[in-house]
């Protein structure tokens, strides 16, 4: 007996000091971005913008290449953690780069592009987009940085990941703001760090500015993560709208947009529910979304084989433009989430 309980004490011991060190290392590896700044600018763009010129942007969340059709995921009511093989995964980013190419963007704003993480082998997205899109700048702002995620069982580890901006037009310059954090410590340590990356395009023969601002608002909080992040983003996007230049913000914003007509994609009983942003917070700005196809699909199981006509589909993704801005054309494009939870949002628009 006395053997016995000896050895019970050492495990319980040993689990206690594993549990301490684990937060003592979460502690001090946690990331800690400061409220504003600088990203590195990778240059390759030989262009400028000029007023009058037709540019098309697109904005995809590209499920850092591991959520393709075959996949669910445990945060949306599946059980799956590592969602797809590496060859898989390098299947999903071949299929995403030609999206890419397919639609001919001048601009491209990207979410979930990870850099050496385990739930991706390892892959340097950034890297590949950056070398497989000819003649462009490119912008990097981390939303994620974990040296170890402890769950779920297997446990996620070491993640990188971030918001990517590559454009044909040359990038003066990037900053990472950094967004409120409706999570506490330890959670806070294991979560994402959301933001938004504001790049300055210059426009020849002016002294304003093409703002570009790349985002990717909260998700898993209770609601007050989403409010709080959203007036951030307003306050950021009236100070530039201020000082004449023209502003075009795109992502993923969780949330939509209070005129959505959702009744061809109703939210069901215990699906993960988006937030609303209200438009009329909004005055002076025009709100994008395409009611016409979803944006995003849930991931409580796999799309492949499922019923989609009874599907949980949902509309987030979009841009919200200044009104010095002329939309030309506007579509989400329909690619059936073979690659990406996420479909590409597409606009064309000319600086008046």
């Amino acid at each position: 007996m006395k053997k016995t309980l000896s050895i019970v004490f050492r495990i319980v011991v040993s689990v206690i000091v594993v549990f301490v060190l684990l937060l003592i290392m979460l502690f001090i590896s946690e990331y800690k971005p400061k409220d504003v700044e600088p990203v590195e600018v990778t240059e390759g763009a030989t262009r400028t913008v000029s007023a009058g010129d037709d540019i098309t942007i697109l904005t995809w969340n590209v499920g850092y290449g591991a959520l393709g059709d075959n996949a669910d995921f445990f945060m949306d009511g599946g059980s799956g953690v590592y969602t797809a093989s590496k060859s898989r995964i390098e299947e999903n980013l071949s299929g995403i780069l030609e999206g890419i190419k397919e639609n001919n963007a001048d601009i491209v704003m990207l979410q979930e592009v990870d850099v050496n993480s385990m739930r991706t082998f390892g892959a340097n997205e950034k890297n590949y987009f950056a070398t497989n899109i000819d003649s462009a700048d490119s912008s990097f702002g981390y939303n994620y940085r974990c040296l170890f995620v402890p769950y779920p069982i297997p446990p996620f580890g070491l993640i990188n990941s971030g918001i990517m901006t590559l454009s044909n037009y040359e990038i003066e310059e990037a900053n990472r703001y950094q967004l409120p954090c409706p999570f506490t410590w330890p959670t806070r340590a294991v979560n994402l760090k959301r933001c938004v990356v504001l790049n300055r395009l210059p426009i020849e023969g002016t002294d304003k500015e093409l703002v570009i601002v790349n985002l990717h608002l909260e998700a898993y909080d209770s609601g007050e993560g989403k409010i709080e992040q959203t007036k951030l983003l307003k306050k950021i996007l009236d100070a530039e709208a201020d000082k004449g230049n023209y502003v075009i913000a795109g992502g993923d914003f969780n949330q939509s947009f209070s005129d959505v007509d959702f009744s061809n994609y109703p939210t069901y009983d215990g699906m993960w529910q988006p937030g609303i942003i209200d438009e009329s917070d909004f005055a002076g700005w025009n709100l994008l979304m395409d009611e016409s196809v979803p944006s995003c699909r849930s991931l409580d199981k796999a799309y492949e084989g499922a019923d989609k006509e009874n599907f949980q589909y949902y509309i987030i993704d979009g841009f919200i433009i200044s009104e010095n801005v002329e939309i030309k054309e506007f579509e989400t494009v329909d690619y059936d989430f073979v690659n990406s939870d996420h479909n590409p949002v597409v606009v064309t628009v000319s600086l008046e």
